[in-house]
């Protein structure tokens, strides 16, 4: 993932910072807890695409 792009993408609802997740091909917003996914390496940035997360699954960075 582009460090460019990470800098610049924040989250459609909540305009906060994004974590990057390498290993799952997410970008996480802390404060929703929704994971977008990265597909060929972009990201979907649309709320109906992302996945909530459940609140047992810990958010690093």
């Amino acid at each position: 993932m582009d460090k460019k792009l990470l800098e610049i993408l924040v989250c459609p609802l909540c305009k906060g910072k994004l974590v990057y997740r390498k290993e799952a091909a997410e970008l996480i917003c802390k404060v929703d807890r929704l994971a977008f996914p990265i597909r060929d390496d972009i990201p979907v940035m649309l709320l109906e695409e992302a996945r909530e997360l459940p609140a047992d699954e810990e958010v690093e960075g």
